[in-house]
């Protein structure tokens, strides 16, 4: 139960984590790639080499079998768990 809160509490906070930010292009980017010039010299062939796999035969079966299971009591508590606000880069 506490497992489940915390993962609930963990997933808002990286949904909102992902909405809060705000950013602003500052400065545009430039790219100069270098120019190359490629000539072929001589007629390529590929030729791929061949493989004969044999594979193991595997039987998944299925069997009754008698085995100790711990069993786990339930319980109510009271926890403290996080509670968090955020406030977004735009409301600042």
């Amino acid at each position: 139960m506490i497992s489940k809160k915390i993962t609930v509490v963990a997933s808002v906070l990286l949904a909102v984590g992902l909405t809060a930010c705000d950013i602003d292009k500052t400065k545009e980017g430039k790219v100069s790639l270098p120019k190359y010039e490629v000539e072929k010299t001589k007629e390529g062939s590929v030729k791929l080499p061949e493989y004969d796999v044999k594979t193991p035969d595997v039987t998944v079966k299925k069997e009754e079998k008698t085995v100790e299971v711990p069993t786990i009591k339930k319980e109510e508590r009271t926890v403290q768990v996080p509670n968090v606000d955020v406030t977004s880069a735009k409301e600042k």
